[in-house]
């Protein structure tokens, strides 16, 4: 694992983040761990269903810009990655959990909950 592990997921995240608003299933899955899982509003949606989501053009990201400074704690092989994110008329706060594993981050699990007006 790397000395400056924030940076790097940071930059792990900001790459993601380029992958999910490219609406490109392949690319976006090399960020995700083979059982990741995205919580909402709506419920849990499986790795399979969301990619398939964005396959078909059902689900698209027009963007995904960071608000603020995110909240990054690392434990050992383990990182949760917490912050604010718009995308073209929504405003989320997201809890992402990823792992280290065979050199390199994985999000393992992410949760979105919209976020109150300011």
């Amino acid at each position: 694992m790397p000395d400056d592990v924030g940076d790097e997921l940071a930059d792990v995240v900001a790459e993601w983040a380029a992958a999910l608003a490219s609406n490109d299933p392949d690319r976006i899955t090399t960020y995700l761990a083979d059982d990741w899982a995205l919580v909402s509003e709506a419920g849990v949606a499986t790795r399979e269903h969301v990619l398939a989501l964005v396959a078909s053009g059902e689900l698209t990201h027009a963007a995904m810009e960071p608000v603020g400074e995110p909240r990054v704690r690392i434990h050992g092989d383990t990182a949760l990655f917490t912050g604010r994110v718009t995308n073209a008329g929504s405003d989320d706060w997201r809890t992402d959990v990823f792992l280290w594993r065979d050199g390199r981050w994985r999000c393992a699990l992410s949760h979105v909950t919209p976020a109150s007006p300011d």
